[in-house]
């Protein structure tokens, strides 16, 4: 954006914005594809790995480098535009400008004061252009000839990315939608021992994956991390068996239909040398090589009913909206970067761990989707929403949907314009109320009232005070003894308007209180668990997942905690007799289910995992 051309060395690479590069490259994957078609040892392909703009080049010597102003991209800027707005006046109009032809137009270097649609128009495009670049790899690989699988694979889940970030990053959903499966990669030791996963972070990420993937019925591990992760002196802990028993069998219980170990051998040179290997660099074979080839060696043998059993549809669902992130647009960048992610994971920990099926949703499935099979949908950090996102969120509360808000609601639409009311864009009928007075805390606390019986909730940047539109609504949480959380009717359903950020308070520090209260979100719209155990909701978790298919069903208990555990566990089931073979250790029980429950104990080792065929 400072007009210094970055010169290829491998890597960045060139801008394929360009047409006669655009070209060049899709020939290559063209020529590729009919070769390596030919060759039954040929599997599938990974299209890109961990799509950038720019991947894996550090530009250290432009500050804050922005990617593509290239001439090639600026045009294609102008015409993404122009098929927006259709005409200058109408674009002149959006960006309060005067240009006098579609040359004068360029995307924003700098931030202001002023209006940012701009700067939303150039950030919007930045992932259209990200995903039609995939869209014509995949193209440019059927046009080859190949009918081999397709996939990509993101660095990691947009969940934890920000739209900001100038080598432009990709949106999952997006690029989900340009191949046979889109994956993440799976670096939970990464490198310095302060940064490793918690099992929170491990699952959202696989989660959201799954979630991104839904058209496609699974999604694919692009790298899961084989050996102890190096960068230059950073050294992450070593990488054991346990990890990879953890690792593998919940991707697995997530749903991912494969899993690419990374890599073999370790690296042999370069700022990660010595690292991310499955066997040591001299060709010994270590501990956790042999335990992921046992694995592997129970995957393959069951890898049909595997495959048959898929995830139960999930009733939960949060919404993934990274347009909240733009509120402000450059100008404020640097404000609270973890608001987004940290409202979402604080939702949809409760959930995971208490042993809840939840999905994430992007905005656009507001705008365009069914949302009927959701008993449940909550709008975390919700300040940017599109007036389509606001009118399908009203259809689905109209029709008999429950919906869970957050402060500030609709506050700026999607050209960054003020709601003359908030909740913006109409939401105000919706949820019974309009926002009275704001306050600006780090730790706002909101007063629990009426049926809820006292206590606090924790919330996050903004406390915010409402007025009762409705007569249907009712104060559930004050704040300064005024309408903070509030409970209300429209149509056929039901809102519940939080005037604070209750997910940003829950995460990454735990609220006992935003905790039961979110647990008890599932109550509200009566969503049921499909597997229940004793150890629901502790740290670290005991997760459990049922999947469900023509073959039978199978049962996946996976263990985070490093010690030994035991404890019951309940599996809604028809009444009948049930044949459970657990696939790892090949234990067989047989087990009546009574009352519409199926009971038994289990004792996991730490750092394991067991599958249980059910039948």
């Amino acid at each position: 954006q400072n007009g210094v051309a970055i010169p290829s060395q491998v890597a960045p690479g060139f801008c394929t914005d360009n047409a006669e590069i655009r070209d060049l490259v899709d020939k290559l994957y063209a020529a590729v594809a009919r070769v390596a078609s030919r060759y039954p040892s040929f599997y599938g392909w990974d299209l890109w790995s961990e799509p950038h703009v720019i991947n894996w080049a550090e530009i250290d010597y432009v500050p804050n480098a922005q990617f593509c102003y290239c001439a090639a991209s600026q045009a294609k800027f102008r015409a993404w535009l122009e098929r927006k707005y259709g005409t200058l006046d109408a674009l002149n109009r959006a960006w309060h400008r005067g240009f006098a032809s579609w040359s004068d137009v360029e995307p924003p270097r700098f931030s202001t004061i002023l209006s940012y649609t701009d700067y939303l128009d150039w950030k919007a495009f930045i992932t259209d252009r990200l995903a039609e670049d995939l869209a014509a790899r995949y193209a440019a690989v059927r046009f080859g000839g190949s009918q081999n699988v397709i996939t990509s694979h993101a660095a990691i889940s947009s969940l934890f990315t920000s739209p900001h970030s100038g080598e432009g990053v990709s949106d999952d959903f997006r690029m989900a939608e340009r191949v046979d499966y889109y994956g993440v990669s799976l670096y939970p030791k990464h490198n310095r021992p302060e940064t490793h996963w918690a099992p929170w972070l491990f699952m959202a990420m696989i989660d959201f994956q799954r979630s991104a993937n839904r058209a496609h019925g699974g999604w694919y591990v692009g790298e899961l991390q084989a050996g102890e992760g190096t960068i230059a002196l950073l050294h992450g802990d070593p990488v054991t068996a346990g990890d990879h028993r953890v690792w593998l069998w919940s991707a697995i219980a997530a749903g991912a239909r494969a899993v690419n170990v990374y890599a073999y051998y370790p690296m042999s040179s370069g700022y990660e040398s010595g690292g991310y290997g499955l066997i040591n660099l001299d060709g010994t074979v270590t501990e956790r090589a042999v335990s992921t080839g046992r694995i592997a060696r129970v995957v393959t043998a069951n890898k049909d009913l595997l495959l048959a059993a898929r995830p139960p549809a999930s009733r939960i669902a949060i919404v993934y909206n990274p347009l909240a992130q733009l509120v402000g647009g450059a100008q404020r960048r640097q404000d609270y970067p973890e608001a987004h992610r940290n409202s979402l994971i604080g939702y949809y920990r409760v959930f995971a761990e208490q042993n809840i099926p939840v999905d994430f949703i992007h905005r656009t499935e507001l705008e365009r989707g069914d949302l009927s099979s959701y008993a449940l949908v909550i709008v975390p950090y919700p300040i940017m929403l599109t007036q389509a996102a606001a009118a399908g969120l009203k259809r689905y509360v109209q029709n008999g949907g429950r919906a869970v808000a957050e402060a500030r609601l609709a506050w700026n639409d999607e050209r960054g314009y003020a709601a003359e009311i908030i909740p913006g864009a109409g939401l105000h009928e919706v949820f019974g109320v309009r926002e009275k007075q704001v306050w600006m805390r780090r730790e706002p606390q909101l007063k629990l009232v009426d049926s809820l019986g006292g206590g606090t909730l924790r919330g996050a940047l903004y406390a915010t005070s409402v007025e009762l539109l409705s007569n249907e609504a009712r104060v559930l949480a004050t704040v300064d003894g005024q309408p903070a959380l509030v409970r209300s009717r429209y149509g056929k359903g039901e809102t519940l308007f939080i005037g604070t950020y209750l997910g940003w308070g829950n995460h990454p520090d735990q609220q006992p209180g935003n905790t039961e209260f979110i647990r008890r979100l599932a109550e509200w719209a009566g969503v049921t668990k499909p597997v229940t155990t004793s150890l629901d909701g502790s740290s670290p978790p005991l997760i459990a997942r049922l999947h469900a298919g023509d073959a039978g069903r199978m049962l996946y208990l996976i263990n985070h905690d490093t010690a030994t555990r035991e404890a019951s566990v309940s599996v809604a089931l028809p009444p009948a007799t049930y044949q459970l073979t657990e696939l790892i250790g090949g234990a067989r029980r047989t087990v009546t289910a009574q009352g519409g429950v199926l009971r038994f104990d289990v004792r996991i080792a730490g750092r394991d995992a067991q599958v249980w065929s059910v039948r």
